[in-house]
């Protein structure tokens, strides 16, 4: 359905309420300068001009790492660059806030919108590209497919993804946690329909990590808003997962050599060796389950294993573990509690892509010294102090977080920005399609978590079978942190969610291929079933079939 509202001096702006197919056409189309001259006092348009064909995009690896997106590496097609500012004002503190956006227009366009996800904290405004949030991945973005493509820097400006500053003032809270998602859509939109006469045949919102949970909360909380959504790596619960990140370094730090003043040297707690020996022993245990043996864990669901199986028998060597070692890995993948052994965030699956780059980025970092890089040091303390907790402690120490004591502190914000919700009876009955995957071994938000979430998500939707027709999960065995690991990380979720929206092709599975495996591929099956060998060319998907555990 379109409405048309009036603004500003009178002038007839159409707005979508919902994406729908085949709308009529709204009004002569505007040219892409023109669209300037809609701003309004709570809708400033800084730049709106056209790009020629053969403009190459911007690289970002920096967002890359906490988005997934892959680069962008084709030339741009003409299209109108639309930047510009929702709601700006003066927050606490006297600082400056407004939802920023940039939107890309192409001249040759396919009748849809995608909605970019962002990042980490967000921030800052990425190149509204569309770029797969796969960081394996080959195929197009949706500006190159011919997509309008809205991203934003979600109600705040930050040094960086990882500034938590904003936490300090109400409103940034209420965007960044959501609010962001309807008011740039809306706005959007309605830019949309101005610059072709027409609305969007179909909206789709896609997003890794932080984006991924954005994702959730458009379905969650703007259920007419769009027709499908691909939600990677789904920060759904990142206030504990951020907690279960003090957790984890907290361990590591237990296992780790100090220097000369007795400080923890947080990346050396594991060699690159001593992970590849337990990525080893833990591709040993559980690689054949599948029906073949070939370096990856596609058993998810029957992976057992204990690294104090490696623990030395007396001094550490470089065929074992020491026992502070095996300790520190039992207690990170163990999951976060407190003192009465209450679960504060999920345990972790094993899977040989914890010696993966990826991981160690995350969880141990590089640093040789005692200032450690590791990114659940450096990202998840100022978010704590500044964000997760209510009211914000800026000062606060997140490496001497009680687990008892401090964990209801984030319960407010919690109830603001983890799209924890089941309830999708509006989403699913408009015809909404979910797609949403995650890496086995991603270090960041674990799978087991997620896999739990997706149960209650059944239970409250009409069970499996009739869950199923609207929202698939797609485990990815390997995978780190939106891509990456010894995985198969080049896929499409979005021509897969695109079928399925407008052919009515629901994703049996999702055909996937990656560098760390040349030649190879297999198919991502949707949860719970699993990949498993049937016989023939061992490197073809087509010897496998998905199978329930």
């Amino acid at each position: 359905m379109v409405r048309t509202i009036t603004r500003g001096a009178g002038f007839a702006l159409p707005v979508v309420i919902a994406g729908s197919l085949a709308l009529p056409a709204l009004s002569a189309p505007l040219a892409c300068g023109d669209l300037a001259r809609l701003g309004r006092p709570d809708l400033r348009i800084a730049r709106a001009e056209t790009v020629p064909a053969g403009t190459l995009p911007a690289d970002n690896p920096g967002r890359a790492a906490l988005t997934g997106a892959a680069r962008a590496k084709a030339a741009l097609p003409a299209h109108c660059l639309v930047e510009g500012t929702v709601d700006p004002r003066v927050g606490a503190g006297g600082v400056e806030y407004g939802i920023a956006f940039q939107l890309r227009l192409p001249e040759t366009w396919n009748g849809r919108f995608l909605f970019q996800g962002g990042g980490g904290l967000d921030g800052v405004v990425g190149e509204a590209l569309g770029a797969i949030p796969v960081s394996g991945a080959t195929a197009p973005p949706a500006l190159l497919r011919g997509y309008a493509v809205v991203s934003t820097d979600s109600g705040h400006r930050g040094r960086d993804n990882a500034d938590a500053s904003f936490g300090l003032d109400q409103q940034a809270r209420i965007d960044f946690a959501y609010g962001a998602v309807g008011t740039v859509a809306r706005e959007v939109k309605a830019l949309i329909a101005a610059r072709y006469g027409r609305a969007p045949a179909h909206a789709y919102f896609m997003g890794c990590s932080n984006g991924g949970r954005s994702a959730l909360m458009a379905a969650t909380r703007y259920p007419t808003a769009f027709d499908g959504i691909v939600a990677g790596a789904p920060a759904f619960r990142l206030t504990r997962a951020a907690l279960g990140q003090v957790w984890d370094t907290r361990a590591f730090l237990s296992a780790a050599p100090t220097n000369a003043e007795g400080k923890p040297i947080l990346a050396e707690a594991f060699s690159e060796a001593d992970l590849n020996l337990v990525a080893d022993a833990v591709l040993k245990t559980c690689d054949a389950a599948d029906g073949l043996t070939d370096g990856a864990v596609q058993a998810v669901a029957s992976c057992r294993f204990d690294p104090a199986s490696l623990a030395c028998a007396g001094d550490k060597t470089a065929s074992c573990l020491s026992r502070a070692q095996v300790e520190a890995l039992r207690t990170s993948f163990g999951g976060a509690h407190d003192s009465q052994g209450r679960p504060v965030y999920a345990s972790w699956p094993w899977d040989p892509g914890l010696a993966a780059p990826g991981w160690r980025a995350w969880k141990l970092g590089t640093s040789k010294t005692a200032m450690p890089n590791a990114r659940n040091a450096t990202l998840g303390p100022a978010a704590i102090a500044n964000y997760f907790l209510t009211p914000p402690d800026p000062g606060f120490d997140a490496l001497r977080f009680d687990f008892d004591r401090d964990t209801p502190r984030i319960a407010e914000t919690a109830a603001l920005n983890d799209p924890t919700g089941t309830f999708l009876s509006t989403f699913t009955a408009r015809g909404g399609r979910l797609l949403v995957y995650q890496g086995v071994a991603d270090p960041v938000f674990s799978a087991r978590d997620l896999v739990d979430h997706w149960q209650d998500l059944s239970r409250h939707n009409g069970g499996a079978a009739a869950f199923a027709d609207r929202a698939r999960l797609f485990l990815v065995p390997g995978m780190n942190h939106c891509g990456g690991g010894p995985a198969l990380d080049d896929f499409d979720p979005l021509a897969a969610i695109e079928a399925w929206v407008e052919r009515g092709e629901a994703p049996d599975r999702l055909v996937a291929r990656g560098t760390a495996f040349p030649g190879r591929t297999r198919p991502l099956c949707p949860f719970p079933r699993e990949a498993r060998y049937q016989g023939g060319e061992a490197d073809k998907a087509e010897s496998f079939s998905c199978k329930e555990p």
